[in-house]
């Protein structure tokens, strides 16, 4: 049945062409994310796929593009979100596991200048780059921007030290962007373009439980040396560098990774209603529930979406949508281990991945307790339902 919710009135034709191929493709990356939960560094074995074909149009600017037989789309926060969804249906783990610029593609395309961006995006016409987005610290959690990380002078470079932790393939890339810290105070943090290959630099994989294709790493640097023209929006004032680039990625990508946890959502929906055995109406009524409530959080990360696209920027609202995709995603996986029976976690094996797996996006971009209070700030402020901040202002 066709519901306010669920209808496709926020998509227009080529988005919704841009669907239902992801949606065409996705069912490929199931076995994907099953290999990689038991060999993380098995994703070489399936570059070939069109679903990673899509991803690297969405990760990549349109100016630096490889040649694809994919229809040409705009890489809007809505298209993000279409089709992480669609293919995190398949697994987003596969999605993580692969290359591309990720979460360093806003900041690297906001804050570069022409030759920051050719080296940063350019380099991918040579064949698969892996990259990382270093900004959370061991110790700090949510408080990303209490950065320990240092960057000082020496002559006419610098030199970075510090940690970084949970950093996304920061063991396997070959580029990525870290967030330290120049001089005290919030304008005194800078984004710097940095080479795994330079000395100083170590990396560790930790151990994962989830999304392990996903190469969570801690990352040390010790007197890594970083060239003058690496240092991202050098061009730019301190108040339009470091942190305005960790915001301006974070509050962007973060809808698309909602999506991705509700496209794994909805397939641990299609599961249970594939395998249920007969239920009661009550429990009947709790899958028809859970299904009523993916719609709408799925109305809800298009309305943000479209709302970044036409740049207005909530991060209250934004950060709401994030929160209820996590939760969303323990609810229903706890009912399809309730209703398929005590052994179900046993009995089906996608199941018990996809029950490890959804748990990992409460840590992802900051945790339910941190939107809780942004929204409760928002709420106190009269913010949470204005209309944000504008790009415009933000500049």
């Amino acid at each position: 049945m066709t519901t306010l919710l669920s209808r496709d009135d926020l998509l227009d034709a080529p988005l919704l062409r841009l669907r239902a191929h992801c949606r065409e493709v996705a069912p490929a990356l199931r076995d994907v994310g099953m290999a990689l939960d038991r060999d993380p560094d098995a994703i070489t074995e399936f570059l070939h796929l069109p679903a990673f074909a899509v991803l690297d149009q969405v990760f990549t600017p349109p100016e630096f593009r490889r040649p694809s037989p994919i229809e040409p789309f705009d890489p809007t926060c809505t298209a993000l979100c279409v089709v992480l969804e669609a293919l995190s249906h398949g697994d987003p783990g596969a999605i993580l596991a692969g290359p591309g610029a990720g979460l360093s593609r806003d900041v690297v395309r906001e804050l570069g200048d022409d030759e920051q961006r050719e080296h940063f995006f350019g380099r991918a016409h040579d064949g698969p780059v892996w990259t990382f987005f270093g900004l959370t610290e061991p110790g700090k959690g949510s408080a990303a921007l209490e950065l320990e990380t240092t960057l000082t002078p020496d002559g006419d470079d610098w030199l970075l030290n510090g940690e970084k932790r949970y950093v996304g393939n920061g063991a396997r890339a070959q580029i990525g962007v870290v967030f330290c810290r120049r001089a005290p105070g919030p304008w005194g943090i800078e984004a710097v373009v940095v080479d795994p290959a330079a000395d100083g630099f170590h990396a560790e994989l930790l151990p994962m439980i989830g999304l392990r294709g996903a190469r969570i790493s801690a990352l040390r640097f010790d007197n890594v040396r970083i060239p003058a023209n690496r240092v991202l929006g050098r061009h730019r004032p301190p108040s339009r560098r470091g942190v305005y680039g960790a915001l301006h990625a974070l509050l962007r990508f973060r809808p698309g990774l909602a999506a991705m946890t509700l496209g794994l959502t909805q397939a641990a929906c299609d599961y249970l209603t594939e395998h249920k055995p007969p239920l009661s109406r009550y429990d009947q009524l709790r899958v028809d529930g859970v299904f009523d409530r993916v719609a709408a959080v799925r109305r809800m990360i298009l309305d943000v979406a479209g709302e970044i696209d036409r740049g207005v920027v909530n991060p209250h609202r934004i950060g709401v949508v994030k929160m209820r995709a996590a939760q969303l995603g323990e609810q229903v996986t706890r009912l399809a281990a309730e209703l398929l029976g005590p052994a179900s976690l046993i009995e089906h094996p996608w199941l018990e991945k996809v029950y490890r797996d959804l748990r990992a996006f409460e840590f992802m971009e900051g945790t339910s307790n941190l939107h809780r209070l942004s929204a409760f700030q928002g709420l106190l402020k009269h913010d949470f339902f204005g209309e944000g901040e504008t790009d415009e202002a933000r500049r």
